[in-house]
């Protein structure tokens, strides 16, 4: 017996305060507290996500429209863009949604013209999946940028999209 490959999901901007989304950011959110000390949380919340520089998408499935996860870009200057609240609902996890959800983000920065592309995550093993999707997506660690400062708790990761050019 075969089975047919899902379809990737179908990612367009989407409300953060839609309630099945509010719902998943607060659980994001919920979750980033619970892995990390409060002043290293950098997830944004439902107004935060509402603000003009940032683009907030949602993946939802297809055929029926579930939510499968969100993620927003963030133009952090000139050029810049940041990836922020990427997450998957855990019923969607290991089924390349985060994989789609990244290279959508990756996408609408090149559509911008912006020349990098930045993240920050955490630095402990709750973190680990997030880091190696983004070293497999060309991230590469680098210093703190905007408004960050160092921490143990936080990875920073960049991808220079002015080399594909």
């Amino acid at each position: 017996m075969t089975t047919t490959p899902a379809a990737p999901p179908a990612i367009a901007p989407d409300d953060p305060r839609a309630a099945d989304v509010h719902a998943l950011l607060t659980r994001h959110l919920e979750l980033m507290h619970a892995q990390s000390d409060p002043e290293d949380v950098h997830a944004l919340d439902v107004d935060a996500l509402t603000a003009p520089h940032i683009t907030f998408v949602s993946a939802r499935d297809g055929s029926d429209g579930t939510l499968l996860g969100v993620g927003a870009l963030a133009e952090i200057a000139p050029g810049h863009g940041e990836i922020k609240s990427m997450h998957t609902a855990e019923a969607a996890r290991r089924r390349g949604v985060a994989g789609s959800m990244l290279a959508h983000l990756v996408g609408l920065a090149v559509d911008r013209g912006h020349a990098r592309l930045s993240l920050e995550t955490g630095s402990d093993e709750h973190f680990a999946a997030a880091r190696a999707l983004y070293a497999r997506a060309g991230f590469v660690a680098c210093p703190p940028f905007a408004d960050y400062e160092p921490s143990d708790a936080s990875t920073f990761m960049t991808l220079d999209l002015a080399a594909g050019r």
